[in-house]
């Protein structure tokens, strides 16, 4: 196993692709906090047939006193954080001249601040462990401002887009990727992002992407990002770090 006895804390993991990581990550020996706003029971009951410990905490990761909460109940029960894959997310498709402050403010929010929050809140403790694994999830969208769709998924009569804040907050993860790994390098902690294209869960309903004009011409499953995470937080990837891959079929080549 990759991960045994790693401590992995993924947000959003209630379903899509956070229950796949969260699974991916247990599967390779990984004890797994699930964090999420809904029920987690699915999730944390795959992790309990895989023989590993798993805690579900509810957690807003847009409040900051709920993620240090989340945190410190992890601290707690297993002493260190080895993993941290920042997979909470909203997307608002909504065209730019009706979006409103408070959408806006709920992607923005929940992507970016969200992942602000979490990565501040466990790097003292992989600092103090001189070692540690943090994997954002970003998206095509924050590459190439938003990705098209043949219909317009939810904007009844218009050309479906992901929504401007949501890409404006992918956006943002990547670039902030970036800069804590030029930071976090020298104290032994690896800080990567993933960029999936289409992939088939609740969020992705609606859209119609053009599968057909990708190398790998279908849509992308949960588990092709969690086989992803799983490489970027095991040892396979230590000499890689500040990165953003795309797992996305070939849609973005760069």
């Amino acid at each position: 196993m990759k991960l045994r006895d790693k401590i992995a804390i993924i947000t959003g993991g209630a379903r899509g692709i956070g229950q796949a990581c969260a699974i991916a990550l247990a599967k390779e020996g990984a004890h797994v906090c699930v964090t999420d706003i809904i029920p987690m029971e699915e999730t944390m009951n795959a992790i309990k047939v895989l023989d590993r410990q798993t805690i579900g905490i509810k957690t807003d990761v847009s409040q900051k006193g709920d993620v240090l909460n989340m945190v410190a109940q992890v601290i707690e029960k297993f002493g260190k954080i080895d993993i941290l894959v920042n997979n909470a997310g909203t997307c608002q498709r909504v065209p730019l001249e009706e979006l409103t402050e408070e959408q806006w403010d709920r992607d923005v929010n929940t992507i970016m601040k969200g992942t602000f929050f979490c990565t501040q809140a466990v790097y003292p403790h992989m600092k103090k462990n001189g070692s540690g694994k943090i994997v954002n999830i970003a998206s095509i969208s924050g590459k190439i401002g938003g990705a098209v769709s043949k219909k317009g998924a939810g904007v009844e009569g218009k050309r479906g887009r992901s929504g401007p804040a949501y890409a404006a907050a992918k956006g943002g993860v990547i670039a902030f990727t970036k800069w804590v790994a030029k930071d976090a390098g020298c104290y032994g902690i690896y800080v990567n992002a993933i960029a999936p294209g289409g992939i088939e869960t609740d969020m992705s309903k609606g859209f119609v992407y053009p599968i057909e004009d990708l190398p790998i011409s279908r849509m992308g499953k949960p588990e092709d990002v969690a086989q992803m995470v799983v490489f970027l937080a095991s040892d396979a990837s230590n000499y890689t770090t500040g990165q953003a891959i795309n797992v996305d079929g070939g849609w973005v080549m760069d």
